[in-house]
């Protein structure tokens, strides 16, 4: 199976990416984790990006505040899917991030999920990945069929009391 590679422009968005780590293991998808900044390490971001092929990932999620060019940078070195994460900022409440994140030049495209949509992003990620494996598919389904069913229950709870 293709690895996931997330990677987020400082530690301080560790908290968010967590959810995206936690959802990746609930599948069993193999990841690796980075810190790599589009400003501070430029270079370090592109060879990761570069070679994010060769080494054997399939997808990558970028998680960064405020200017949030860390998935632009990310994607404008890999035909990868590229799948960025706007983090919320004390400034500007994560529109500056979601803004910097969703407005990618034509021809460099990158996925963008809500701010702090970590958990959004791995399943994404997840998806990709499940279009040539049939058994991460199957997790997939399995996971759609257990919250269509909580949904349900949660339904029928309502119109018992109310109807």
């Amino acid at each position: 199976m293709k690895k996931v590679g997330i990677i987020m422009g400082s530690d301080s968005d560790l908290p968010v990416v967590e959810k995206a780590i936690n959802t990746l293991k609930e599948y069993g998808v193999p990841y690796e984790v980075h810190v790599y900044s589009a400003h501070r390490t430029p270079v370090p971001a592109a060879e990761f990006s570069k070679n994010a092929r060769a080494n054997g990932f399939g997808a990558i999620i970028a998680a960064a505040g405020m200017a949030a060019h860390l998935a632009g940078a990310i994607a404008a070195n890999t035909t990868l899917p590229v799948i960025g994460i706007p983090v919320k900022s004390a400034c500007l409440d994560g529109m500056d991030a979601l803004l910097s994140t969703v407005q990618m030049p034509s021809g460099i495209p990158v996925a963008t999920v809500a701010i702090n949509g970590a958990a959004t992003a791995a399943l994404i990620a997840i998806q990709i990945l499940a279009v040539e494996d049939k058994e991460l598919a199957g997790k997939l389904d399995d996971a759609r069929a257990k919250a269509a069913a909580a949904v349900l229950e949660k339904n029928k709870a309502v119109e018992e009391k109310y109807n």
